[in-house]
């Protein structure tokens, strides 16, 4: 159902990890009237928070509940490791599971991942954050495994990170709920998926403009004689009468009485 009241803002949610700096840039030259409020969430709350009202979209990490949201994948991030740069693995590209086999791996409680069942030996009990896990990596506790983006959020001097293959990957979607598909959802849809302004689905096309009609004779103006003609229609030349020899005729000057 799309809307047809304009709100005072946009609300656009967005988990930690996810940079929108890019789209909010294209919605400010295209509605600089309707101005966008970012609204930071968990990425555990952001659906609830869809649900809620508290914003009328948000960037989610994949999976949600489609019974009442609708979602619009969008990318897949790269799963690294977070490893201390004085670890032995600082010296590779890329790291496996299997390399992971007899390395404490920290599995924070707002963990993005869907995991089976984490690669490594567990901790002695699980950090409440990711940002928490980091610390612990720093300290020597153990090693991280997050989405890309996250490595590169909580970013430290002493920590680096490595690809790391055979886990799962994170997906980052559009999400908003499905029966508040507003005008200005749809625009932000738009803008995501990189339709131009005139595009049919975002902003209305610009409608055409009506051609000039071409300049017509007007009724009524005098009519121009052709080139070489009197308008009296004699021939070109001097408007004087000749004779039959072909010399004009000259008159004798009139005397005064």
């Amino acid at each position: 159902m799309t809307g047809s009241e304009v709100p005072l803002a946009f609300r656009l949610a967005y988990v930690p990890g996810v940079t929108p700096t890019k789209w909010v840039r294209i919605w400010n030259e295209r509605l600089p009237g309707t101005p966008l409020t970012l609204v930071g969430v968990p990425a555990a709350d952001a659906s609830a928070l869809l649900r809620d009202g508290g914003a009328d979209a948000g960037f989610v990490r994949l999976p949600v509940d489609r019974t009442d949201l609708s979602a619009i994948p969008l990318y897949t991030e790269t799963t690294v490791v977070v490893i201390p740069k004085d670890h032995a693995a600082f010296a590779v590209e890329e790291m496996s599971v299997e390399d992971l086999a007899d390395e404490i791996v920290l599995h924070p409680l707002d963990d993005t991942l869907d995991w089976e069942r984490p690669p490594g030996r567990p901790a002695f009990e699980r950090p409440a954050t990711t940002a928490d896990a980091v610390e612990l990596v720093a300290a020597g506790v153990g090693l991280l495994v997050v989405p890309q983006s996250l490595a590169r959020l909580h970013h430290r001097k002493d920590l680096t990170y490595r690809p790391l293959t055979g886990v799962p990957e994170s997906r980052i979607a559009l999400s908003w709920p499905e029966e508040k598909t507003t005008d200005l959802v749809e625009e932000f849809i738009g803008i995501v998926r990189g339709r131009t302004v005139n595009s049919t689905r975002g902003r209305p096309p610009t409608p055409p403009q009506p051609k000039a009609k071409p300049a017509g004779k007007k009724s009524g103006a005098p009519h121009k004689p052709a080139a070489g003609r009197t308008a009296r229609g004699g021939s070109g030349g001097s408007g004087g009468s000749k004779n039959s020899k072909g010399g004009a005729r000259r008159g004798k000057p009139r005397r005064r009485p």
